[in-house]
């Protein structure tokens, strides 16, 4: 389970009506898989740039080339190795005991969030490279809303059953805290 449990491996829970702390569960990135091709760019980048330097033909008088050949590489790193990795970087996950947050953006950040109360579905769609390293694609649905689409979830298999967990004891604390809401004297 992911919530701390008590005697015979029941959730510890707060009692009816005080409102469950919100806990941390994860917190992740996409899968690094994507940054595959930046680093092999920066690999090449700098080999090149490390034999270029000093063995370029000579219609550029000396040190101009080298600064020229060291300004295309800084260009090319920087286009091709450090913005997507930012981008790679800006985008997150957290899932508490009350709900998943997705949140991503360089310049502006966008925020989605799901409730686990409110309950939906979760199914998982998984490609032959997701396969390959153990990620896969998280679609959350309610009914209500626009599903919710995490793309690249590393260990998908465990995001997934955390995700139901989560859903079934936020759905047994609200009808708890609802039941306990129309009776306040059978407490």
């Amino acid at each position: 389970m992911t919530q701390p449990v008590g005697l015979g491996g029941r959730p510890m829970t707060p009692p009816p009506g005080v409102p469950a702390e919100e806990r941390l569960i994860a917190r992740f990135h996409p899968h690094a898989r994507h940054l595959f091709w930046s680093a092999l760019v920066l690999i090449v980048v700098a080999g090149a740039t490390g034999y270029f330097t000093g063995n370029l033909p000579a219609p550029v008088a000396g040190w101009a080339k080298d600064w020229m050949l060291w300004a295309a590489a800084g260009a090319l790193v920087l286009v091709f190795v450090v913005a997507p990795f930012f981008a790679w970087l800006s985008r997150r996950v957290t899932i508490t005991t009350r709900r998943v947050i997705v949140r991503d953006g360089v310049g502006s950040r966008n925020s989605i969030e799901m409730s686990h109360a409110r309950g939906y579905t979760i199914s998982v769609r998984r490609g032959p490279l997701q396969r390959l390293v153990g990620a896969g694609t998280v679609l959350l649905s309610n009914g209500v809303d626009a599903p919710l689409r995490i793309r690249d979830v590393p260990n998908v298999a465990l995001v997934q059953e955390t995700l139901a967990d989560q859903v079934e004891v936020g759905q047994i604390l609200a009808h708890r805290d609802a039941q306990a809401a129309q009776n306040p004297y059978t407490a």
